[in-house]
């Protein structure tokens, strides 16, 4: 722990779920307090997740729950060193080991939240998916029964049956890949997708795929997340070294700020219509990789930037950039700056941050990957 950082890591992971509520649920005035546990040397997070993400985002609006029993040493998490095996992409739960197998407790927790989560979802998608908003109320109460879901009496049969779906997807996720089960933010990746995706069972393995890049993401040793922060530092770094240079002023240059935007990939920074032209764009990337599309193949076609893994960690950092002058003349802590990252909720600019990340692309990606790789 022996950096001032860590606490600023801390309330990095405090901000995710410190915010705006949903108006159909009361909530008690003790959230932030109940994510930390214990002194000044050692502090705990409390949570079945990585971090504290308790869903205040566009998907889930939720609060902190008290009895959550996964914990971790936040000191211990920040001061391993990084994993180099982690540097891979794709983080499917392995074939070769096999797992630790959930006890009943832990599978007891995840059900408790995701049910939370489910019932706090809000209405964003409702406009992109008639078919589903037009459920009746006896279809929504038939799901919610099916899965167990209770105290959703003040939602609407549309909210009713979303939550549903999530909570048997999710609860279904859990089982498939016990290592991780569920954690909060889940749910804001699923719920884009049930909202374009009408059956169960193809939703369940399109988010299992999706699940393979961004698992990493809810690993209670963060070393995924470790890894991306570190990329989006040295991003900025290479950029513009007098903002660097700054945030080092603030002990802030380990990025712990965009920490919310790395878990769940800029879904609480972006309308529901805007992450999934975000998202799509970073799927078409991770495609022509695949299909072996390189950067020789890509010159040949006279397209601005090669496609890269990491397209949505140079979106995130150029979103910082787009706010370099009020970081370095207006901010003095990296809560500053955290706030700022935070209130961009609503703000930004998809196509905007999309051309800045391409740029980015152009101009850096050969040195990141060589500066990652040494």
């Amino acid at each position: 722990m022996g950096s001032p950082s860590s606490e600023d890591a801390v309330s990095a992971r405090e901000s995710l779920s410190s915010e705006g509520r949903s108006p159909d649920m009361e909530y008690s005035g003790e959230a932030s307090s109940t994510l930390l546990d214990g002194d000044e040397g050692s502090r705990r997070i409390t949570n079945a997740d990585s971090s504290a993400l308790n869903t205040d985002s566009s998907d889930s609006d939720s609060s902190e729950d008290t009895e959550v029993t996964q914990t971790f040493t936040a000191s211990e998490s920040r001061e391993e060193e990084i994993d180099p095996e982690v540097t891979s992409k794709d983080d499917s739960p392995s074939t070769e080991s096999k797992p630790k197998l959930p006890t009943m407790e832990d599978f007891s927790s995840w059900q408790r939240i995701i049910r939370l989560d489910a019932v706090r979802a809000n209405s964003e998608w409702i406009p992109y998916s008639t078919t589903q908003a037009a459920v009746s109320e006896a279809s929504a109460r038939r799901s919610a029964e099916a899965v167990g879901l209770k105290d959703y009496d003040h939602l609407e049969p549309c909210r009713i049956f979303h939550a549903a779906r999530l909570v048997a997807i999710l609860e279904a996720y859990a089982l498939y890949d016990p290592e991780i089960g569920y954690c909060q933010g889940m749910s804001d990746l699923l719920s884009p997708i049930i909202t374009v995706m009408t059956e169960d069972h193809e939703a369940f393995w399109c988010f299992v795929g999706f699940m393979k890049k961004a698992r990493h993401n809810f690993r209670l040793d963060e070393v995924g997340i470790r890894r991306q922060l570190n990329t989006v530092s040295k991003i900025i770094k290479s950029k513009d070294s007098h903002l660097y240079r700054h945030l080092e002023k603030l002990q802030a240059e380990d990025c712990f700020f965009v920490y919310r935007m790395v878990v769940v990939l800029f879904r609480r920074e972006l309308t529901f219509e805007q992450t999934l032209c975000l998202w799509e764009v970073m799927w078409a990337d991770q495609a022509a990789i695949r299909a072996g599309i390189g950067k020789s193949a890509w010159s040949r076609i006279r397209q601005r930037a090669p496609p890269t893994e990491d397209l949505l960690l140079f979106a995130i950092a150029a979103s910082v950039l787009q706010k370099r002058k009020l970081i370095i003349e207006k901010y003095s802590s990296m809560d500053e700056i955290l706030r700022e990252c935070n209130s961009m909720s609503g703000q930004l600019d998809v196509w905007k941050l999309l051309d800045d990340a391409h740029d980015l692309v152009v101009t850096l990606h050969d040195k990141i990957e060589s500066s990652l790789s040494l």
